[in-house]
């Protein structure tokens, strides 16, 4: 088997994004969300070490949405995972995601949004969420479909190295 490469190009762009988010909700943690702020943040829920109740698995087996905006208590941030307190339907829920779980972050307010799929991110505008569960009294705008690669896109494949 080959040796890992140091200046794996490709998993260095893969882990620098992956901070954007931790460093969004690091701020959001311990100053609140500035302005018009808010952030739309899409998990895989059956992703080893995510932690939600076994109601909501059993509504988002897949992939979960939730929102940061108005009423959110108790955001942690560590460096591997968050965690977050939303209501849902009137019921208080704990959630705890690693950032590995993630598959979208997205800031409407910025115009700005990440995708993380298997292994290739790429920046792009906020995106439309297949499922979403909404914490109580937030914002009813989602965010415009992302589904066509539009803005400052950067696309890691243009890093990888071809094995022809």
């Amino acid at each position: 088997m080959a040796e890992e490469d140091p200046l794996d190009y490709a998993r260095l762009v893969r882990e620098a994004l992956r901070d954007v988010p931790r460093q969004a909700l690091r701020l959001a943690a311990s100053e609140g969300l500035p302005g018009d702020h808010h952030f739309y943040l899409t998990f895989r829920t059956s992703h080893p070490g995510v932690a939600i109740s076994p109601g909501l698995h059993a509504r988002h087996p897949d992939e979960m949405t939730v929102v940061l905006q108005f009423e959110y208590r108790d955001l942690a941030v560590g460096e591997e995972a968050f965690s977050v307190t939303l209501r849902f339907g009137g019921v208080p829920e704990r959630l705890h995601v690693p950032f590995a779980a993630l598959v979208a972050f997205a800031d409407p307010a910025a115009e700005f949004g990440l995708r993380f799929e298997a292994g290739e991110e790429r920046v792009a505008p906020p995106l439309a969420p297949q499922t979403e569960a909404r914490a109580e009294a937030l914002a009813p705008e989602r965010p415009g479909p992302a589904d066509e690669a539009g803005g400052n896109v950067v696309d890691i494949r243009t890093f990888r190295r071809r094995d022809d």
